[in-house]
């Protein structure tokens, strides 16, 4: 009966380790770049840009802890929010951003350059973990919005996410709040 006892825990308790929290969500871009960033704006990606005018500063040159603000297009209606963790160069950056390469997963220090004709960021390539490299596609930026602090990166724990050879980058499973 002891043995018995003993082999259903341990079932159980494999069982219950396996098992997803029913608390788990997946992150959506805005609410993560919030939370990263400071950034206290809600709301759909698409509206960051408008509702930061006279409550953030805004511009065209990237900093670290500013939130890159992608214009709607035909694929991405609700726009797309991402931060910016280090400024590589003039035309790349590193950011910081969830439910791009994967649904609802984050990814750290991925890359992203300005294609822009003009130089002036209004138009972007990322990285795309899918490719291993800079997407095929370049979208449409409004700019940056600064937040005027330092960003926040190190909430959760990172968990290795398959990749090019060209950079390591990293995916990190959150359970978060949704928008």
């Amino acid at each position: 009966m002891k043995a018995l006892a003993a082999r259903f825990a341990l079932v159980v308790s494999c069982g219950l380790m396996m098992a997803t929290p029913a608390a788990a969500q997946f992150w959506q871009c805005a609410p993560y770049a919030r939370e990263i960033s400071g950034i206290d704006i809600h709301g759909n990606a698409n509206t960051w840009w408008n509702q930061a005018q006279g409550k953030y500063e805004r511009g065209h040159v990237p900093q670290p802890g500013a939130v890159l603000a992608f214009e709607s297009t035909r694929r991405m209606r609700v726009g797309h929010v991402a931060m910016v963790s280090r400024v590589v160069s003039e035309r790349e950056v590193l950011l910081t951003h969830a439910n791009w390469s994967r649904r609802g997963a984050i990814e750290t220090d991925v890359r992203a350059v300005d294609v822009s004709s003009a130089g002036d960021w209004s138009e972007v390539r990322v990285w795309y973990g899918p490719q291993g490299g800079l997407g095929t596609s370049s979208y449409p930026v409004k700019g940056f919005i600064y937040s005027g602090h330092a960003p926040t990166t190190d909430a959760e724990p990172a968990v290795e996410y398959p990749h090019g050879a060209d950079r390591e980058t990293r995916v990190l499973a959150f359970v978060g709040k949704m928008d």
